[in-house]
């Protein structure tokens, strides 16, 4: 059997993991090990690991790495740790192919390692395009990277102008429309009951990210976004944001609207719980990128806010502003009420795949030839 090292740090990220998971765990020529980091960790952020465990995945070990600083040093600080304990978890392991996914921290420290230990790697969610410090961190992975599974042909296209031979690269769509075209979500009336929502009224869903590279202004970032759902009145799902530069002050922040009576704060939201409020709420408002990957498929309008997803493709149901209570007041209203705008959104196209990415993910990470010419990565130009 071949050995698939998979490393997940985050809730959002092991939500688009889990059908890949499922598929590796059912192929009989794959075995999986799992690698837990980051975020899945920490009781500050839900310890997400227990979900893993509850999908019926066994970790195959864990990695602390989350320093309790907010700055961007202290991140700089977390990713040398992971690579120091990545590696000694890699070394016991002693994968065939370790898979990654976007453009996160502990991605690049897991690629920084299995680099030197010459291990492959596979990169899913490579070359695609957006805001701060993500971008870079992204296209520095698939640099590391052996084995390309982009979500669209446009990102494909990219890997192939940054040097990567086209016989790396394989189409494969977004893993997470896996979950949306193919798995049962939990039914409207369960979520409204455990939620406590009115699915008769309007339903905001806001999960807004830090920027690492506008860390400082990341408090008052969610101050404008906050003011602006305090301005609506409209009940109110938040999750708390990632644990990147800024994000605790985004916390601090979030806990002092806690009283408003229809805003309901969460540090984590199981994933099919997450897709199912997707497919029930009438709006979506912040920066993840969700809202541009997922909602599509729900024809859910989004209000997008600041730079984080900035030139990402995208369909119809977007709306980008600033951080600007005003702006973002008036797009949420867009959304709801406008009836050009909405009729666009029913109609819109989701760019990311067909719901098949994890049969074509696994169909070559079981086939593909690990050779020293797998590994001797060269330049294209």
């Amino acid at each position: 059997m071949r050995k698939i090292a998979v490393v997940t740090g985050t809730r959002a990220e092991y939500g688009i993991f889990r059908p890949v998971l499922k598929a590796i765990k059912a192929d009989p020529r794959l075995d999986l090990a799992l690698i837990v980091t980051g975020m899945h960790l920490s009781e500050e952020f839900g310890c997400t690991a227990k979900e893993i465990e509850k999908d019926g995945f066994k970790i195959s070990a864990n990695v602390e790495m989350l320093h309790a600083k907010d700055t961007g040093a202290a991140m700089a600080r977390s990713i040398g740790k992971c690579v120091h304990e990545m590696a000694n978890v890699l070394e016991g392991i002693k994968p065939d192919v370790l898979l990654i996914l976007g453009d996160r921290a502990e991605m690049l420290a897991s690629a920084a390692a299995a680099s030197y230990m010459g291990i492959p790697i596979a990169h899913l969610h490579g070359g695609e395009v957006s805001g701060g410090v993500d971008e870079p961190v992204r296209h520095a992975i698939s640099k590391l990277a052996h084995i390309h599974f982009p979500t669209t042909k446009n990102s494909a296209k990219r890997l192939v102008k940054m040097g990567e031979e086209p016989s790396r690269i394989f189409v494969a769509g977004a893993p997470s429309l896996d979950t949306i075209l193919n798995e049962k979500l939990p039914k409207r009336d369960e979520l409204a009951k455990k939620y406590r929502l009115d699915p008769s009224k309007p339903i905001l869903l806001v999960i807004q990210h830090p920027i690492v590279t506008e860390a400082d202004k990341a408090a008052a970032q969610m101050r404008e976004t906050l003011g602006a759902i305090v301005e609506l009145k409209q009940q109110t799902i938040l999750v708390y944001p990632n644990a990147d530069a800024g994000g605790r002050r985004m916390i601090k922040v979030i806990k002092k609207y806690g009283k408003c009576p229809f805003i309901r704060s969460f540090k984590s939201i199981p994933y099919t719980d997450y897709l199912g409020l997707m497919r029930m709420a009438s709006v979506m408002v912040g920066n993840s990128s969700s809202g541009i990957i997922e909602a599509p498929s729900f024809h859910l309008p989004v209000v997008n806010i600041g730079g984080r997803q900035r030139g990402r493709e995208r369909s119809t149901n977007v709306i980008d502003v600033g951080y600007d209570r005003r702006e973002i007041t008036r797009a949420v209203k867009k959304a709801l009420y406008d009836k050009k705008f909405r009729e666009k959104v029913r109609n819109c196209r989701n760019p990311y795949g067909d719901g098949r990415a994890s049969q074509r993910i696994v169909k070559v990470l079981s086939k593909i030839k690990i050779t020293p010419r797998l590994l001797q990565k060269r330049i294209t130009y």
